[in-house]
């Protein structure tokens, strides 16, 4: 059973008040959550107190989790960001103006390997559910950084249907929901 099997199985025995899935949920996930606060906030303490508040709403809430939203872990992900965001609005509101305007930047231009590690989690799984040809191109393309050219080569097939099977699979892509989510929660560009 793969990992995102095995969390979204994790967060329906919480939401039926299993404390053992409940503390293996936990220890599965904190580290990750504990990762995203930290990067964010740039304080242990607060970033801890985030990930304590995340559990927390995890353990109280875990049936308001949707796999339509995506991945437990990009649900997490958004929810931790949008925490640490909050905070520092409440204390710092220059900073936070200047966060999110970094967030907004393309991704290649955030020097964030947790942001980069919770995009290419989303992107992941929204991939699977686009047809197999666009997959294969758009994967080449994206985490192997393969050209339009090169991706022509490999598949021995014409350049312009390279191009044309990208913007086909980046329009599935955007109707996927946890992209969507993403994007308009400031996680990717707009």
């Amino acid at each position: 059973m793969n990992d995102t099997c095995e969390s979204r199985r994790m967060m329906l025995q919480i939401a039926d008040g299993s404390k053992q899935a409940f503390d293996l949920f936990y220890e599965t996930h904190h580290r990750f959550v504990l990762q995203i606060a930290y990067k964010i906030l740039g304080d242990r303490v607060e970033a801890e107190d985030v990930c304590h508040d995340i559990f927390l709403e995890v353990f109280q809430k875990s049936n308001e989790y949707s796999p339509s939203k995506g991945s437990v872990k990009a649900w997490l992900a958004i929810k931790t960001k949008s925490r640490c965001l909050d905070r520092l609005r409440k204390k710092k509101p220059v900073l936070v103006n200047k966060l999110e305007a970094i967030l907004n930047q393309e991704v290649t231009a955030v020097d964030s390997y947790v942001l980069s590690q919770i995009e290419r989690d989303i992107l992941l799984d929204a991939l699977q559910h686009i047809p197999e040809k666009q997959r294969e191109v758009i994967y080449e393309a994206y985490f192997n950084g393969r050209t339009h050219m090169e991706l022509a080569d490999l598949l021995h097939i014409p350049l312009g249907s390279v191009k044309s099977i990208i913007r086909y699979g980046i329009n599935n892509l955007r109707k996927h929901q946890s992209l969507v989510h993403w994007m308009n929660s400031s996680g990717g560009e707009k």
